[in-house]
């Protein structure tokens, strides 16, 4: 099984490599706009998420079947994923465009946010400090490794419970420091037990 865990890849590709490679399962991602619609209280909801992921067919579809009734904010966040690379999770840089990119949607009584990007996680400790206590920050990746486990356990194709994970990072740009994603328990962890 392969799980394209990256949004705006997802968007770009998913449909292309399910018809290419037909015997492979493969899962993708999706900005969690239906959740985020049924949990808005205000009925607004911010969306942060790469411009491609927003300026997407399949984000498009997302919006027309889920948020008809809600009000979405949208931010691309442009610059914050080479700054989370970078490992500048709590910089002042990453801070400011943090701050800069919520500012406006707080303004507008937004009480529900969409990580719609893989990369979001990572500021999860930020932004809690940033939004009100009662705003409901939701991350997509849960539900998708749960799917995991449902269509690998469905295929028959589900380790035994002893098997012990092997891990192999590759990185496609420069070589760089990748410990800091190692260190996040959401990394380390099986995905059976993340699943849970």
């Amino acid at each position: 099984m392969i799980v394209v865990a990256c949004n705006t890849a997802t968007a770009a590709a998913l449909e292309s490599l399910r018809i290419q490679w037909p015997e492979v399962p493969f899962v993708g991602m999706e900005p969690a706009v239906k959740p985020a619609a049924e949990a808005t209280r205000s009925g607004k909801v911010g969306v942060l998420a790469t411009l491609s992921t927003i300026r997407s067919e399949r984000y498009a579809e997302l919006m027309r079947r889920y948020a008809a009734n809600v009000e979405v904010f949208e931010n691309p966040c442009i610059g914050l994923v080479p700054l989370i690379e970078a490992g500048k999770l709590e910089a002042p840089e990453t801070i400011r465009q943090l701050e800069e990119v919520l500012g406006p949607m707080l303004q507008q009584q937004v009480d529900t946010l969409v990580l719609g990007c893989t990369h979001y996680p990572f500021l999860l400790p930020s932004l809690k400090k940033m939004v009100p206590a009662d705003c409901k920050i939701i991350d997509p990746a849960p539900a998708v490794a749960r799917q995991v486990g449902r269509r690998l356990e469905e295929l028959s194709l589900a380790a035994a419970p002893e098997h012990q994970s092997e891990y192999q990072f590759f990185r496609s740009g420069p070589v760089a420091d990748l410990s800091f994603f190692t260190e996040m328990p959401w990394v380390i962890h099986p995905i059976r037990d993340w699943a849970k």
